[in-house]
């Protein structure tokens, strides 16, 4: 099995290229020079709004400095809450972490039941530090 070897002769035309000017490749025109006039202005306005950038930035956070700064808050506990529950959930799939916390809960309710609940005096007590806690965060 042998390849098959065609020959062809491919016939071109010959092309000629006709320099009028020697050494001038493009020739500049009004329409160019308007062009780079717009750049220009363009490039100048970018480059103010540079320059006056930071005055922008530190006006717009001096007068949004509290609603930035709840905003920051909120997003850094939202993060903190997420980090402590993936890390609870790692623990928590460890063997025998996950029957420790079960008891360790069950021990905390036992002794707050014991504490707080079971005695009339002591109920009373529980319900006058809730009412002075919830007259401290709300300002009543």
């Amino acid at each position: 099995m042998e390849p098959e070897v065609k020959n062809e002769t491919l016939n071109s035309e010959n092309v000629t290229v006709k320099i009028d000017t020697p050494g001038s490749i493009t020739t500049i025109d009004s329409s160019d020079s308007a062009g780079n006039e717009q750049w220009r202005e363009i490039g100048a306005k970018i480059s103010d709004f540079l320059a006056d950038l930071p005055a922008y930035l530190s006006d717009f956070f001096g007068e949004y400095k509290r609603p930035i700064l709840t905003i920051s808050l909120i997003i850094g506990a939202l993060i903190a809450v997420k980090l402590l529950l993936a890390v609870l959930g790692a623990i928590n799939d460890l063997p025998l972490f996950s029957s420790l916390f079960e008891l360790i809960g069950m021990g905390y309710s036992a002794w707050f039941i014991w504490r707080y609940l079971l005695k009339a005096s002591t109920r009373e007590q529980l319900a006058n530090e809730f009412t002075s806690l919830r007259e401290q965060v709300l300002g009543k």
